[in-house]
């Protein structure tokens, strides 16, 4: 299994730095986020160190995806939230602040409880043709 020695949260998993741990198994960590965005967001990460979704090998990604239902539901049952949201960041301008995969389940409460995600529409219209079969000439 590859490692980082300087990632943080390949730490975590080797047990050199305490967390909150949720859910593990061979190929999955789950643990408290220390930020706590809202009670009981968690991240659930692949044990093996991977950047971000685009350096991702899919059997990791399936791995990783896979349990995100089971604690998803383990925070629903929880805490009966109004719902959650499930967030990855990849790159720093995109929010990425450490740099192994890591998903972010952060149960929602109320519109106050301290996490929003915002859609703008924009007037212009796009082709969304174009734009789809430029994406899809790249699969």
């Amino acid at each position: 299994m590859r490692t980082d020695a300087d990632c943080i949260f390949c730490k975590i998993i080797a047990g050199d730095i305490p967390s909150a741990k949720v859910y593990e198994d061979d190929d999955v960590y789950a643990f408290l986020d220390i930020s706590q965005v809202t009670k009981g967001h968690t991240l659930v990460i692949p044990k093996e160190h991977t950047k971000n979704i685009y350096e991702t090998d899919e059997a990791i990604a399936a791995a990783l995806f896979a349990r995100v239902p089971k604690i998803a539901n383990a925070l629903n049952q929880a805490f009966q939230p109004a719902g959650i949201n499930i967030v990855n960041n990849n790159e720093e301008f995109a929010g990425q602040t450490v740099f192994h995969l890591h998903l972010h389940l952060i149960p929602r409460y109320d519109k106050t409880d301290g996490y929003q995600a915002q859609w703008i529409t924009h007037e212009n219209q796009h082709d969304l043709a174009a734009i789809a079969s430029e994406i899809s000439t790249n699969l």
